[in-house]
């Protein structure tokens, strides 16, 4: 069994994606700390030829919310627009604005919960098979932290392959997870390019970017386009 979890971003980069594709369960990891500033609810986009910044409004955050105890917030229509305009000359807009404005129409106000249905509608667009569960179901209310929670998500679904990104090399040690019988391995993404109108390619832009310029079978060809260490 091939475990992998993240915390729920807003429209990830295609390593997101990629780790999500290698998994049997992949764990939204719905109660931890919700940190300001992050992708939990930015990323970026393409408009004009630039790297552009979007943000989805939250309400409720305090010192130390956990994403599902924050609220998404109002400003939905407003980013649907913003879409609507930068993405309407791209050559696969009519297949997939559609599928980003069911997700931002979406009346789910749980911020973990809103997060976790885009990931879902994403995933089945790109035919990634993995079982989706969220943290807090799993686990419950648990005060371990970093790969004590890790190891035990793998325990409780009896993993034996643990995928993280490749950040994770500076939390999890291979080690520590070997002693428990789980083979710990980090994805690290490969370069990749596509024609983003006429302009000068700009990397790591939301998974939104990519799925506006690429067909299906495009996209799952980058899915393969990593290295796991």
């Amino acid at each position: 069994m091939i475990v992998g979890s993240n915390q729920p971003y807003f429209f990830p980069y295609l390593g997101y994606w990629q780790l999500m594709n290698l998994t049997d369960i992949y764990v939204i990891s719905d109660s931890m700390q919700y940190m300001k500033k992050s992708y939990i609810n930015r990323n970026y986009i393409l408009i004009d030829g630039h790297k552009y910044l979007i943000t989805l409004e939250v309400l409720g955050v305090h010192g130390t919310s956990l994403i599902n105890e924050v609220k998404a917030g109002n400003n939905r229509k407003k980013l649907m627009k913003l879409l609507f305009s930068a993405y309407k000359k791209a050559p696969f807009f009519d297949d997939v604005f559609p599928l980003i404005e069911e997700i931002l129409l979406n009346e789910e106000k749980n911020l973990a919960r809103f997060l976790g249905h885009s990931l879902e509608k994403i995933a089945q667009y790109l035919s990634i098979e993995t079982k989706f569960i969220y943290l807090s179901d799993l686990q419950g209310d648990t005060d371990l932290m970093a790969s004590a929670r890790t190891m035990d998500i793998c325990k409780r679904l009896n993993a034996n392959t643990y995928i993280n990104a490749i950040g994770g090399q500076e939390l999890y040690d291979k080690e520590n997870f070997l002693k428990e019988n789980i083979d710990l391995k980090f994805l690290k993404m490969g370069n990749i390019e596509y024609q983003q109108y006429k302009n000068e390619f700009i990397t790591n832009l939301s998974i939104i970017d990519i799925m506006m310029f690429n067909s299906k079978e495009e996209i799952k060809n980058m899915l393969q386009v990593y290295t796991l260490i």
